[in-house]
């Protein structure tokens, strides 16, 4: 990877993994689906009447909208708000990378690899410890949250692979805009309009930061950075990237909000991101054929459908 191209993706993961941080401070001001919906409306408003319309079928870029908009980010963003410390959610939230690997085996039929299969072992031992560790911060519901999200993220991705955008931004940008009336009407319905209105109502300076970064940095220019990536360069190549961004996101949690980590949440962190390196990495051939990828290297470019 050329210097340049390294810095960008380093970029990438410094936005999302700070991403998290920007979602909890966003909490302080705005009800989670609200908050959700709003930060797709800025993301999807004004860029969808520049890139024109999606290059994939309709019934993908809603089914993406609603399994990535609207159920992964309002059960991530629920979750936050009701607990969930923002480095814990970066580090729990991979298990997408699980539910990917067990969606494409069952649902797709691929093969999986013994190593993908440790993995997988492996990662769900960390979520384990991170479930029974007693100093846990956050209520065992909410966390359910943020794995239910991570499950909502495989079916996202597994839909993705069906529909293999050809522009990564452009498809974000449509699946943004699928995601912002559900979210409202949700919001509507759950959180009430009297808390809608007096959200609006009361935006300040932070409010509309943490706004600008989620639609702007951690959408617009993360997804269309890691776009640009997957096609300079091949999957294997750029997915493990993506697992920085759980170390970034408790990095942040630490020295932005004082969130601490204890010795058997590090343990248990350790386990998840050893778990998904081995589910993502491979082993290159030399005698590689310019044959149609296997599960091993099309796995890991659905991660670019995040977060973040």
């Amino acid at each position: 990877m050329k210097p340049r191209d390294l810095l960008l993706a380093l970029a990438v993961v410094v936005a999302w993994g700070v991403n998290f941080v920007v979602i909890e401070v966003g909490l302080e001001d705005f009800p989670p689906l609200l908050f959700s919906a709003l930060r797709f409306l800025f993301a999807a408003v004004p860029a969808i009447f520049f890139l024109g319309r999606p290059r994939v079928a309709w019934r993908y870029v809603i089914g993406v909208g609603l399994a990535l908009g609207v159920a992964k980010f309002g059960l991530l963003f629920i979750a936050m708000d009701r607990g969930v410390p923002a480095g814990l959610a970066s580090l729990v939230l991979q298990s997408q990378v699980i539910f990917t690997v067990i969606f494409a085996i069952t649902v797709l039929r691929e093969r999986p690899r013994p190593a993908q299969v440790a993995g997988i072992a492996i990662a769900c031992g960390g979520m384990l410890l991170i479930v029974f560790d007693h100093g846990l911060s956050a209520p065992l519901g909410a966390l359910a949250l943020v794995i239910l999200a991570g499950a909502c993220w495989g079916v996202s991705n597994t839909i993705t692979r069906y529909a293999k955008p050809p522009d990564t931004l452009r498809f974000m940008v449509w699946v943004s805009a699928v995601a912002v009336v559900p979210l409202t009407l949700l919001s509507l319905l759950t959180e009430g309009p009297r808390a809608d209105l007096d959200a609006l109502r009361g935006i300040d300076v932070t409010g509309v930061g943490a706004l600008a970064y989620l639609a702007f940095v951690a959408t617009l220019f993360g997804f269309g950075i890691w776009g640009y990536l997957l096609r300079q360069y091949d999957a294997s190549t750029v997915a493990p990237f993506s697992l920085l961004v759980p170390i970034v996101g408790m990095a942040a949690a630490w020295l932005l909000r004082g969130e601490t980590v204890g010795l058997q949440q590090a343990i248990a962190a350790a386990l998840v991101i050893g778990g998904m390196a081995c589910t993502v990495i491979r082993r290159r051939s030399v005698s590689a054929s310019p044959s149609p990828e296997p599960m091993t290297t099309r796995t890991p470019e659905l991660h670019r459908q995040s977060t973040r």
